[in-house]
């Protein structure tokens, strides 16, 4: 379906526009999910109680949805992408329900992996279609579309969370997923054809898939919970991490053999590959350090209302997708590699200014430092992942798109995990505003770190200005 004329047709007034709108409210569906519970929390355990379990509530859908992602991704190169993200839907909605008719804190834990489980083949799909209808000239609007949900969805989640706890009740949080479920599907069942399909039935890697699940489950789960749920040091994450570790060699042992691997190993060797998710590991970590702890900055340090800490995010959620549609008349120019660094160097100089924000520092300061973050991360984030979809064929986009998401969700993990690390170890107790800021501020240097390897990241990528098999593209 990908146009064949020179130009880009991306909008949602061509052919593929209500495609391109599913996919977005797909997008919309898994990223305000992420957020919105994040107000409710208070409410939830007033009804429901287990104030000490509701960690779990955010936990357990990214756990669900990062170890369930490479799975799908070869999934889809076998059957097809159409079945996997109408499975995707259709598990990501039945869980929604389920959630808004939990009747305790377990049963909710429980249904939020189920969402997480349907997320984990919706996200990765999502990229992966708009790989295969788009080209490499078109799809960076396509991605600065699909990267304008997210803004949204962190910035309006949170508000609607409240407004439904307020207003009407916690339940609404999921079941206003209900019609925009049915709605993505209806649309993506309907008009979306998917004229490349798999040439073969493969048998499935059952034992691999089993492998990985267990494996980075416990990898994930052990960064997630570490230092929270249980001390770092402490026999249990040792164990945690252990029973990672153990369990990845089996998989590597396991994938060398399959006839068909749900992983396979060529996504370690390639060059593309490897940095492409090298960037995008690195990307996880830092947006999502930056996206925590910059409000906890202007509210517990700078005195400022919620609404503030909402405000000097609106920049980098807004620059991010602005600048990734226009991404792609850099990188057809250019290459991918160099707008890559480009975009990696002004994510550099904006972690530098992080260091200058202190108390004496204002919510514009703040907001200019995240309006160079997201100008960067859009020149950076995008190539990358096109760089790593247009080097494959139709028959591998699933696997290594997936491979990307999933490199970015364990990034996520390591930067959070590293980061409350250090805000428990400086901070505990004694939030004060000069004790906090002393705590934020090294946060912020593991910013100006992640900057560095993104750097690192960007520049070891192949250059080229389409890295692609196909000749259509």
């Amino acid at each position: 379906m990908a146009s064949e004329s020179g130009t880009a047709d991306v909008g949602f007034r061509s052919e593929r526009g209500p495609i391109l709108a599913a996919l977005m409210l797909c997008n919309f569906l898994v990223a305000l999910d992420t957020t919105i519970i994040a107000t409710s929390v208070l409410t939830i355990v007033g009804e429901l109680g287990g104030f000490g379990q509701f960690p779990w509530l955010f936990s357990v859908y990214l756990l669900a949805q990062a170890v369930t992602v490479p799975l799908y991704g070869k999934l889809a190169d076998l059957f097809g992408r159409k079945r996997l993200v109408l499975f995707g839907i259709a598990v990501f909605l039945a869980g929604s329900i389920l959630c808004g008719l939990a009747w305790s804190m377990p049963s909710l834990i429980v249904f939020r992996a189920i969402q997480g489980i349907g997320a984990g083949a919706v996200q990765p799909m999502v990229q992966t279609i708009a790989g295969d209808i788009y080209t490499v000239r078109e799809r960076a609007k396509a991605q600065g579309y699909l990267a304008s949900v997210w803004a949204v969805a962190s910035l309006a989640g949170p508000s609607l969370g409240g407004l439904f706890s307020e207003f009407l009740s916690w339940r609404w949080i999921f079941f206003v997923n209900v019609p925009l479920c049915i709605v993505a599907a209806v649309v993506l069942a309907r008009r979306f054809d998917e004229t490349a399909r798999p040439r073969v039935a493969h048998r499935i890697d059952y034992a691999g898939a089993a492998l990985l699940t267990v494996g980075a489950g416990a990898v994930v789960l052990g960064l997630l919970e570490g230092g929270r749920s249980w001390a770092w040091a402490s026999g249990t994450s040792v164990a945690v991490f252990g029973l990672g570790v153990v369990t990845l060699l089996a998989f590597v042992a396991v994938e060398t053999r399959a006839p068909s691997p749900v992983l396979p190993l060529w996504v370690l060797t390639r060059r593309v590959l490897l940095a492409t998710s090298a960037v995008a590991a690195v990307i996880g970590s830092v947006v999502l350090v930056i996206t925590t702890y910059v409000p906890t900055l202007v509210q517990g340090v700078l005195g400022l209302g919620a609404l503030a800490g909402g405000f000097t995010l609106a920049p980098l959620m807004l620059a991010w997708p602005a600048m990734s549609s226009q991404s792609g008349r850099v990188y057809l120019r250019i290459g991918f590699r160099r707008t890559s660094v480009i975009g990696a160097s002004v994510v550099a100089l904006g972690s530098l200014l992080t260091l200058r924000w202190s108390e004496s520092s204002s919510v514009w300061e703040v907001a200019a430092g995240c309006l160079v973050l997201g100008t960067g991360m859009g020149l950076v984030a995008s190539p990358a992942l096109i760089a790593a979809q247009s080097s494959v064929s139709y028959a591998e986009r699933g696997v290594v798109t997936s491979t990307n998401t999933f490199a970015r969700n364990i990034g996520s993990a390591v930067g959070i995990a590293v980061c409350g690390a250090i805000v428990n170890a400086t901070v505990g107790d004694d939030p004060r505003p000069d004790v906090l800021a002393d705590g934020l501020h090294l946060v912020f240097w593991t910013v100006v770190g992640g900057a560095v390897l993104l750097l690192v990241a960007a520049a070891a990528m192949p250059g080229g200005r389409v890295a692609s098999p196909e000749s259509r593209d």
